[in-house]
């Protein structure tokens, strides 16, 4: 399978792209990767820590393990994101499998039946470490008017405290997934993803050949038009010099004829 994902059409430029933001998450202490040389082997498919390092979170210290698998033309198409503990999490938007709703997973584009806008979903900026921060950020805040878990969101609207329970045995339970070498960090404020740049949808289309359009070209025809635009400049003034020229030659000759 892994060597399928690895020949198929845009699967290099997918690849490059997964070995830069691996590279990045690498440096983080609440992404932790127990074997990292499995990972590096195939891009496609990841299973790490995510460690919740929000103090005022219910699942505090929770060392969760996650799965994340990712499609040849990513990251055109967004990545598959499920929580991998055995246990599960009780949480209005982790489905019983671990499976995780949340909009930024969903395919780009906006979507008039649930309601979400296209700058909540997935696109071609987003990144693993968006997605992550989103996860984060949602385990906190819950949406419970569109829950996965219909119990967890009924617990969660009306009894805090037996949700916070459950919340914190979640997080005991994840601690037995926590390798034994592994320090926690230090608490950290959980922080919205990355500010992203304006989206333009045709930018960011697929080229022909399926590999990635990063918005260059093989002509540097950009170039070649600041270039053209400099020789018209030029000759402009080129022109206006010797419009000035003729003149000041025909004033003298002009001067000349009245002196004589």
């Amino acid at each position: 399978m892994a060597s399928s994902r690895s020949t198929a059409p845009g699967a290099a430029g997918a690849k490059q792209r997964l070995a830069s933001e691996f590279a990045s998450l690498l440096k983080e202490p609440w992404v932790h990767f127990n074997d990292p040389d499995m990972i590096a082997a195939n891009l496609f498919h990841w299973r790490f820590g995510l460690v919740v390092t929000n103090p005022d979170s219910d699942f505090y210290e929770g060392y969760f393990k996650v799965d994340m698998a990712f499609p040849t033309d990513y990251p055109y198409s967004p990545p598959q994101f499920k929580f991998a503990t055995s246990t599960g999490i009780f949480h209005p938007n982790v489905y019983p499998d671990g499976r995780t709703c949340i909009s930024i997973l969903h395919r780009p584009g906006e979507d008039l039946m649930s309601g979400e806008m296209a700058s909540e979903r997935w696109s071609p900026l987003q990144g693993v470490e968006s997605v992550l921060r989103s996860v984060l950020l949602l385990l906190d805040d819950p949406e419970i008017g569109s829950p996965a878990n219909v119990d967890a969101s009924v617990t969660y609207r009306d009894d805090r405290a037996r949700y916070k329970q459950r919340a914190r045995e979640a997080v005991a339970r994840s601690h037995k997934d926590k390798p034994e070498d592994f320090v926690m960090p230090e608490s950290l404020e959980v922080t919205k993803p990355p500010p992203k740049a304006d989206y333009d949808e045709d930018f960011f289309q697929p080229s022909d050949e399926g590999e990635f359009d990063f918005g260059g070209s093989d002509t540097d025809d950009e170039g070649d038009m600041e270039f053209e635009d400099e020789d018209e400049d030029d000759e402009d003034v080129k022109m206006d010099t010797e419009e000035k020229a003729e003149r000041r030659q025909k004033k003298a000759e002009d001067s000349d004829d009245g002196v004589l």
